[in-house]
């Protein structure tokens, strides 16, 4: 069977890695590159503050290219369509007609997605969708994949919860308005190692640090929403 091309979005923590576990277990996919949005500014990944050497050390021993696209620090969601609009053009000369994600349950962001690329003639994967929380949870400490907490929002977990390994202790220690991945943000990840790599990614926490933004909801009221960081790095 002729498998389909697809390009794979990678965020580089445990859901992305999960994802592309299972489609590569799949076998139905040619994953030409792991595509993964930095800051122009940091040169971090947008999502989980991942270094971009340490995202080009995952790909490297995944062994997918990597296709990094840069964002404006300060680009509002125009900014953010426009370059993945221009990326998704890239990959259909290339013959890809598949766009794969690691989203769980968040109807709204595939919604914004499917709307985005459909019409570009690119449809759509979920292979972690319809699940549970409790499920993938489940299905992920089962996988072999290996991570770690790089960023938490600070009223829900604090800087204790960085540099901790994704485990069943994790998961029992978790608050009770916590989901169990952090699917709404709760925590974020950096997977190291696994099935899918040739060999570990090294790496170094440094010490945890806090920063705070202010958001403007759609009310037009404003929100400061904290985090803990880990100041990841590579060694």
């Amino acid at each position: 069977m002729e498998r389909i091309k697809a390009v794979f979005n990678w965020s580089g923590g445990k859901d992305s890695a999960h994802a592309l576990l299972r489609a590569i277990e799949s076998g139905r996919y040619e994953i030409v590159a792991l595509l993964t949005t930095v800051n122009r500014e940091s040169r971090r990944s947008t999502m989980h503050g991942i270094p971009l050497p340490l995202l080009r050390a995952q790909a490297a021993r995944i062994g997918i290219p990597l296709h990094e696209v840069a964002l404006t620090p300060a680009g509002d969601m125009a900014d953010y369509a426009e370059a993945m609009r221009r990326t998704a053009e890239h990959f259909k000369t290339l013959g890809v007609t598949h766009s794969i994600f690691g989203d769980i349950f968040l109807q709204d962001v595939r919604k914004y997605r499917e709307a985005q690329l459909a019409p570009l003639g690119i449809t759509v994967v979920e292979p972690l969708w319809g699940r549970t929380s409790e499920e993938v949870m489940g299905e992920f400490l089962a996988s072999g994949l290996r991570t770690v907490v790089v960023t938490t929002m600070a009223d829900i977990l604090g800087a204790d919860a960085i540099g901790r390994e994704i485990d069943p202790a994790f998961v029992a220690s978790l608050p009770p308005n916590a989901d169990p991945n952090g699917e709404n943000g709760e925590y974020h990840t950096f997977c190291y190692d696994g099935p899918i790599f040739r060999s570990p990614v090294p790496f170094r926490l440094g010490d945890p640090f806090r920063r705070s933004y202010d958001v403007r909801l759609d009310d037009g009221s404003v929100r400061t929403y904290s985090y803990w960081f880990a100041d990841l790095g590579a060694i």
